[in-house]
């Protein structure tokens, strides 16, 4: 397909419990819309460093990306409404729109799979309940996609291509009025 280019940029934030499925969701996404992805864990795992370097890099990507006015997936500390309002407020400002894209899966599948010891960067039993116990669900005026983590990723891609569609400013249109004769219409 060809690079997601809306009017207006848009910066997918994803958004949900370890194990959901965020990150199949992105990686797909972005390799669909030809897209940059930025994951703060994939970054942490990657180049092997703690946290907070990772954060501090992924600060520096996000700057670089913003000012080629693409749209572009992110996945980073969204766990509660003040991060993503933070990051919502930020992005508003570079002249992208936000928007969040909340993956639900239920909470022993997600744990299943984040736990899973196979899995680069998985999570303990322990650290997956940490993790559950801080999310924090969007509220009401963050207005999320909401996909489900065991759906495919045809059916996720409609409903996040819906909302970006719904967020384009309308046009108008403007039409003649059509005139019939006989049995033939003809619309002009």
């Amino acid at each position: 397909m060809k690079p997601l280019t809306p009017t207006t940029p848009h910066v997918i934030i994803l958004v949900g419990i370890p194990g959901s499925g965020k990150t199949t969701f992105a990686e797909h996404f972005a390799k669909t819309f030809h897209a940059p992805y930025i994951n703060t864990s994939g970054i942490e795992a990657t180049v092997g460093i703690n946290k907070t370097a990772a954060l501090k890099v992924t600060e520096l990507l996000f700057d670089e990306l913003l000012k080629t006015q693409r749209s572009l997936v992110y996945e980073g500390p969204t766990e509660n409404s003040a991060e993503r309002l933070a990051l919502s407020k930020y992005v508003a400002k570079a002249g992208y729109k936000s928007l969040i894209v909340w993956v639900q899966t239920d909470p022993q599948e997600a744990k299943r799979r984040a736990t899973k010891r196979s899995k680069v960067g998985a999570l303990s039993p322990s650290e997956f309940d940490a993790a559950y116990a801080q999310f924090m669900p969007p509220i009401g005026n963050e207005k999320p996609a909401v996909i489900s983590g065991k759906h495919t990723y045809a059916t996720q891609l409609k409903v996040v291509l819906k909302h970006i569609a719904g967020t384009r400013p309308a046009t108008s249109i403007t039409s003649e009025p059509r005139t019939q004769t006989g049995r033939n219409i003809t619309v002009r």
